[in-house]
């Protein structure tokens, strides 16, 4: 198994997709945010309300711009024009933020890193949303759930 962003000589290459085959292509990622107690009690109808505006209909939106634009941020990813991307968020069990994000595509390449990216950054926003009220925010974890499509499917069971 070889890195495939590294070329013969070992240098950074962005990979050459001209002979895949177009195929849907879906990724599911999560990142989990763990919110202290004063913050959880602005919670109201399921969201968070505060001087800024909704917490988690912010963090969707700018979790799915960040999507769009993960050709631009991270520099060997293929510019892609997704068919999709969906954010939701929920509390669980734990009381934590569960950050879901799906991304589709039919393509030559896969999707991970958009759902990586847009979960990432709703993660970062709910951090930037709610800081005013406390700083002992933690984001807790960014995974691949799901990818279908490409080589290979992965699911994390």
């Amino acid at each position: 198994m070889t890195f495939s962003h590294l070329n013969e000589q070992g240098q950074a290459t962005m990979v050459d997709v001209s002979e895949k085959t177009i195929s849907h292509r879906r990724a599911t990622a999560r990142s989990i945010v763990s919110l202290p107690e004063k913050i959880l009690e602005q919670l109201i109808n399921g969201d968070i309300q505060t001087k800024k505006g909704s917490v988690f209909q912010t963090a969707i939106i700018a979790g799915i711009m960040a999507a769009k634009k993960t050709g631009e941020l991270i520099p060997l990813c293929h510019p892609l024009g997704l068919d999709n991307c969906n954010i939701n968020i929920q509390l669980n069990n734990e009381q934590q933020v569960v950050i879901d994000c799906t991304a589709s595509i039919t393509s030559k390449t896969g999707v991970e890193m958009e759902a990586l990216v847009g979960a990432s950054i709703a993660a970062l926003t709910v951090y930037d949303m709610c800081k005013a009220l406390s700083h002992d925010i933690v984001i807790k974890e960014t995974k691949l759930m799901e990818k279908t499509g490409g080589k290979r499917d992965f699911k994390r069971t």
